[in-house]
């Protein structure tokens, strides 16, 4: 396993134990920074605007289109530290 795949997992991990709930536009970034580094571009159907989560997610996953996973990962792992 690579060194930044290493660090990437650790910094899942570490996120389940935040010591404070990050904000909604923090979480949103979180999240999108995740699936931009696990699973590439979006390339799910936007969801209906009566989900305004589900919508929340996926505009903010879009918008890392063409974003590499490493540099997603990179991303990330500074993310969680950041809020440690």
């Amino acid at each position: 396993m690579s060194d930044l795949k290493a660090r990437f997992e650790a910094a899942v991990a570490n996120s389940k134990s935040l010591s404070e709930r990050p904000d909604n536009p923090t979480l949103l970034k979180i999240y999108s920074l995740y699936k931009q580094a696990t699973a590439g571009d979006n390339a799910d159907p936007k969801p209906g605007f009566t989900d305004m989560v589900a919508r929340a997610k996926w505009d903010a996953w879009k918008k890392l289109d063409g974003t590499s996973a490493d540099e997603a990962m990179n991303q990330y792992i500074a993310l969680i530290e950041s809020l440690r």
